[in-house]
């Protein structure tokens, strides 16, 4: 989904993409898509905030029933009294999705063994910074030829929560560890996983159906909260350097992102590749990007033929694309 297309166009967009994971969120976007009176409210917000799961999440805040009927959006929308709006421009859709891991942690892996020394982790965008954990979770990849487990952190002690997901193409599952000296983040507005207005938010922003990444959100909270990681206030297109520098004095940097950039207008993204494609030449980092087919165009050209049904994302390492994913981490194929 393009946030910066046209607003019929993106809830259609969105109401296909939600097709086969919230069937409520189908329904609602393709109500809305052909509803005037609801268009006309939804327009009169800024542009970034007018995105289908900012929209939604923020009526479910405020009591909307989903799943529920259509109705009952349209009414509470038309009918708000200020309450919805103001939550809609007060707050960020800052999805954490811990099943994310799943596909960028054999990236990461790889990128240790050739480093040969522990990562410093600096994700972009990174809302409670809930992705920097990828050796806090053992692995399970569904294959053609039957299950493939690795666990990259194997001396840890203790039980830990498992990520799974289906991989096909050139997959090879990782044999070696995930070393982390460092978990950083930067973004526009942290998440405090100490306010627990701010959790039950980022709880809001999870589908309706989808229990099981709500079940994946708590476990990830948990985790962070024991070990919080160094996430800034700050814009990715201006406050990167000051915090890759610091990341650089802990091991060798990963910087990443996923479903971020969507939020920056075309320039801007072209603005940011560019940067990290000197970054990355003068090897002052690795770049990790995980977006969708529309948003990084020059990685997603750098793909062998096109992605599969529900592979929604684009996987790159420095620049050139290495999987079509789906954006939340439950499958992959790899190239």
């Amino acid at each position: 989904m393009e946030l910066w297309q046209d607003l019929v166009e993106q809830y259609r967009s969105f109401a296909q993409h939600a097709r086969d994971e919230s069937p409520c969120f189908h329904d609602w976007a393709s109500a809305v898509a052909d509803d005037q009176e609801v268009l006309t409210w939804i327009r009169q917000l800024p542009r970034i905030k007018q995105q289908p799961n900012l929209v939604f999440a923020a009526a479910r805040w405020h009591g909307v029933a989903a799943p529920g009927p259509y109705d009952g959006l349209r009414r509470a929308l038309l009918q708000d009294r200020g309450a919805i709006r103001e939550t809609i421009l007060a707050r960020a859709t800052q999805t954490n999705e811990p099943g994310r891991l799943a596909t960028l942690a054999p990236v990461f892996a790889a990128l240790a063994a050739g480093a040969g020394r522990p990562l410093a982790l600096l994700e972009v965008g990174a809302s409670a910074g809930l992705c920097l954990y990828p050796d806090r979770y053992a692995y399970r990849f569904r294959a053609t030829d039957g299950d493939l487990t690795w666990d990259p952190a194997p001396s840890a002690r203790g039980a830990r929560p498992e990520l799974a997901a289906r991989m096909a193409g050139g997959f090879t599952a990782p044999t070696g560890g995930v070393p982390v000296g460092w978990r950083g983040g930067l973004d526009l507005h942290p998440v405090d996983l100490a306010d627990r207005d701010q959790v039950a938010w980022l709880e809001t922003l999870v589908w309706p159906e989808q229990d099981d990444r709500r079940a994946r959100l708590a476990q990830g909270v948990r985790i962070a909260r024991h070990d919080p990681p160094v996430v800034v206030r700050g814009d990715l297109r201006s406050d990167l350097p000051a915090l890759l520098d610091r990341a650089s004095r802990h091991g060798a940097v990963i910087v990443f992102h996923t479903a971020v950039l969507a939020y920056l207008e075309a320039p801007e993204r072209e603005a940011f590749q560019d940067r990290m494609t000197e970054l990355v030449a003068a090897g002052a980092c690795h770049w990790v990007s995980n977006e969708g087919l529309q948003v990084l165009p020059r990685v997603t050209a750098s793909a062998p033929g096109s992605p599969g049904p529900g592979l929604d994302f684009v996987l790159g390492v420095d620049g050139e694309a290495v999987a079509w994913t789906h954006g939340h981490g439950i499958a992959a194929t790899w190239f």
